[in-house]
């Protein structure tokens, strides 16, 4: 049988690549990318002279034909192919698709191999200056109100048995209305709010939830945000 490489790409900055993960791109046999336009800038950035090769090794795999490719994915593995699993940005299967595929492939016995580099998650927790000894991410948060409510007193009903730093992403369009939302569950507890990690106007900034609001409200935000707190 072949094997799953699970790799990790930038989440920002074009040189956070390992060479591992240039050097399995390279050997595998198949790209399973979650966006193809995307890994595709990715491959002609690092594999220039081969790059219409390493191209053709890309195809689809995203939420909405998760189930469909990944029966695919693992006919490909059992006829003794390597293939890639990659994400639009940092470690593939975290707030994106692929656990499931990973799930089976260990079910069946096929070999599964992790290829470490960037991840949100963490970059945002290491220079928050929040406890990092125990943390909980909550992914992005559901869409509906209600639900997100619920998450939010499920959060805090846990947090008299654990306590850890609380994690999670947010787009620009939604973060309004999720702080709100958090507030009225935590009140104006101070959190810390990281975007575009990585980047050139990398921000990693410390408030109260209220002047998060207030500042957003007046100036808008872009790029995917990462909430932090810790009720500690």
């Amino acid at each position: 049988m072949g094997t799953l490489f699970i790799v990790a790409t930038p989440i920002g900055n074009l040189q956070d690549i390992t060479f591992r993960a240039l050097k399995t791109l390279e050997s595998v046999d198949f790209i399973a990318a979650e966006d193809t336009r995307i890994t595709s800038i990715l491959l002609k950035k690092y594999f220039p002279e081969n790059y219409k090769q390493m191209n053709l090794k890309l195809f689809p795999f995203f939420e909405k034909n998760e189930q469909l490719k990944a029966e695919q994915i693992l006919n490909i593995l059992k006829n003794g192919k390597n293939v890639a699993l990659v994400s639009d940005a940092g470690t593939p299967t975290v707030s994106d698709p692929g656990f499931k595929l990973v799930r089976e492939c260990k079910a069946q016995g096929i070999d599964v191999v992790s290829i470490p580099g960037p991840t949100g998650v963490i970059s945002a927790l290491v220079s928050s200056g929040l406890p990092t000894d125990k943390f909980t991410f909550l992914g992005f948060p559901p869409l509906k109100p209600g639900h997100r409510l619920e998450l939010f007193k499920k959060v805090q009903e846990s947090h008299k048995y654990v306590e850890a730093t609380i994690i999670f992403y947010e787009s620009p369009h939604k973060i309004l209305k999720t702080l709100q939302d958090l507030k009225s569950v935590f009140g104006n507890i101070q959190i810390v709010v990281a975007r575009e990690l990585t980047k050139i106007h990398e921000k990693v900034e410390r408030g109260s939830i209220q002047q998060f609001i207030d500042s957003y409200s007046k100036k808008g935000v872009r790029g995917e945000l990462t909430v932090l707190f810790s009720l500690k």
